[in-house]
């Protein structure tokens, strides 16, 4: 793969409206992607395999629960710089992006949020560090854009918990050391339990053959007569609302990676468009090059704003989940568009890995699915504005 030459656009001068923590936050993890994640991610990508050596180093820049408190190994940062975080590290790939996020906002934040101070302190510094990671269970075989209908369960036993289903297309599951499960109790309750690798039944069979998100580990959970201590039930919420929430946090960074991988190939087409002689003229002198570029650092600047003052709702506990919703929705629309048009620019040499951008492609086909589809995302918009829900 070339040297990566990236140069993050910036056309309404939004850094303005960022702290000076904020630029130093971004700053840092955009030289680690630089540095650690651009010399090797194509390679892993072809491969299809996950490089867990980079771990420590998403630890170190804050890619693992970055808002989590210090007092349980978070760095107390605001979710501006989480957002911009979740930017840097799509910006590189949105696999690696995905095990981020994945950790931060649906292992971290329930654990935080749901869980006893002894959960909290057992597990919360260690998934900060990387030492151990996480994954989420709660998509099924039979139930991804319906989760209430999940038929994953667990019987209280007495002394413990005896749970039984399978769960799908879950990102780290294969390396996972702790999963945050989404099951009903025998009453149909929505729980989350925390499991841990090496409890008897539970296995996590790798998912292949993905041509999308292929430097990203995917997986089942298999739970076969798992016994689960009670002590490892998350107490302080239940209902499909759980899971819900940490959706809310884990939609609104892809919001933000989003924007990472949509400038990326923005600035690739550019660069290369500037320096391809056809007609002895550069490609970017021409007017459909132009239409094209110009098109792109528009929807950019527009989910750059869109993403910053969603941000600044956030930081105020003001954001509601279909405002959520609509940006998630909006900026990876907007960053697969962006990438087909890049993919144009550069002709043939689009579809190899010697360029990011077909890759950034592949990776947004899933980004544009999990975590609330692209359809999905429309009927919860559509829900708000009308107060009648039409999703069956």
């Amino acid at each position: 793969m070339k040297p990566d030459l990236f140069q993050a656009p910036d056309y309404y001068l939004l850094d303005d409206l960022l702290t000076e923590e904020h630029k130093l936050v971004r700053d840092s993890a955009r030289a680690w992607v630089k540095r650690e994640v651009s010399p090797i991610i194509e390679d892993y990508a072809q491969r299809a395999e996950f490089p867990k050596q980079i771990i420590k180093g998403l630890g170190e820049i804050g890619g693992f629960g970055p808002y989590i408190p210090e007092e349980y190994g978070g760095a107390g940062l605001d979710q501006i710089s989480y957002g911009l975080i979740m930017q840097e590290i799509e910006r590189g790939d949105s696999g690696v992006r995905s095990t981020s996020s994945v950790q931060s906002s649906l292992v971290m934040y329930p654990i935080w949020k749901f869980g006893t101070e002894e959960q909290r302190k057992k597990y919360l510094p260690k998934l900060a560090t990387g030492e151990f990671m996480g994954c989420f269970g709660l998509t099924e075989p039979d139930h991804g854009s319906n989760p209430s209908g999940m038929t994953t369960n667990f019987k209280d036993m007495g002394d413990h918990y005896l749970l039984n289903g399978a769960k799908m297309w879950i990102s780290n599951a294969p390396f996972a050391d702790v999963a945050v499960v989404w099951a009903k109790n025998e009453e149909g309750r929505i729980h989350g339990l925390i499991v841990e690798r090496g409890m008897e039944g539970f296995t996590t069979p790798e998912t292949h053959n993905k041509w999308s998100l292929r430097a990203s580990a995917t997986g089942e959970l298999i739970f076969d007569n798992v016994k689960v201590p009670k002590e490892n039930l998350m107490p302080g919420k239940s209902g499909l609302g759980a899971p819900m929430q940490c959706l809310d946090s884990a939609r609104y960074g892809i919001a933000w990676g989003a924007i990472g991988a949509a400038m990326d190939c923005y600035d690739t087409a550019l660069r290369y468009a500037k320096e391809r002689i056809q007609f002895d003229k550069p490609i970017a002198g021409t007017q459909l090059q132009q239409k094209k570029l110009a098109e792109m650092i528009t929807e950019i600047t527009k989910a750059q704003l869109l993403t910053w003052r969603l941000g600044v709702l956030r930081n105020e506990g003001k954001a509601t989940t279909a405002q959520i919703s609509m940006a998630k929705r909006n900026n990876v629309d907007m960053a697969i568009h962006i990438a087909r048009e890049a993919r144009q620019i550069l002709g043939g040499m689009g579809i190899t890995g010697e360029y990011s951008i077909m890759r950034h492609s592949m990776n947004l086909e899933s980004v544009i699915t999990y975590e609330g589809t692209h359809d999905i995302h429309l009927l919860i918009t559509g829900a708000d504005i009308t107060g009648i829900p039409a999703f069956k």
